[in-house]
């Protein structure tokens, strides 16, 4: 059994889950995915929007074209380890970024725990983004910001062994 840390600000734990499903324009498909998410998450979607116009791609400013949910707090534990069952505990090290985050897409919205088929959505996929912090990373956004020293950073490996240790997550190497 592994000691718990001896320091509390050196504990890692989830800030948040993203889910986010990008449908590329307004109208049924966007209605569908809005409602997925909510049925996932359980609780209300936003749109995202774009910002610029891509002419070739058909966008245009404020035009919506996917939806996302933000989850904190021990609803963001419960539901990054029903994501990750999807996955049957698997992650990739490419999944993980240099700062603590982690990102992974679901094919199948089926595989998530807990939610049935729907005749209605049909067989689509979503991202999921785990965001991870420790004590004090709050700073930046007080009236007297301070710097938070590299030591006190969440590492790619720090993330690796929380997930190991937290959700028993099995990492996997990318293909050549």
């Amino acid at each position: 059994m592994k000691l718990p840390h001896q320091n509390k600000m050196r504990e890692i734990k989830i800030e948040k889950v993203t889910l986010n499903m990008g449908v590329g324009s307004a109208g049924d498909k966007l209605n569908k995915a809005k409602r997925l998410l909510e049925q996932i998450a359980g609780t209300k979607s936003i749109e995202t929007k774009t910002m610029e116009r891509i002419p070739s791609w058909g966008l245009r400013p404020k035009l919506p074209i996917g939806c996302k949910i933000t989850i904190r707090g021990k609803k963001a534990e419960k539901l990054a380890a029903r994501l990750l069952k999807a996955l049957d505990n698997k992650l990739k090290k490419k999944s993980f970024d240099d700062f603590g985050n982690i990102s992974f897409g679901i094919k199948e919205y089926i595989d998530i725990p807990e939610i049935e088929y729907n005749p209605e959505f049909g067989i689509i996929g979503l991202e999921a983004a785990v965001t991870l912090e420790r004590a004090g990373f709050r700073i930046k956004r007080r009236i007297k910001s301070g710097k938070i020293p590299s030591r006190h950073k969440i590492m790619k490996e720090d993330a690796i062994e929380f997930m190991k240790d937290k959700f028993n997550v099995t990492i996997t190497e990318e293909e050549k």
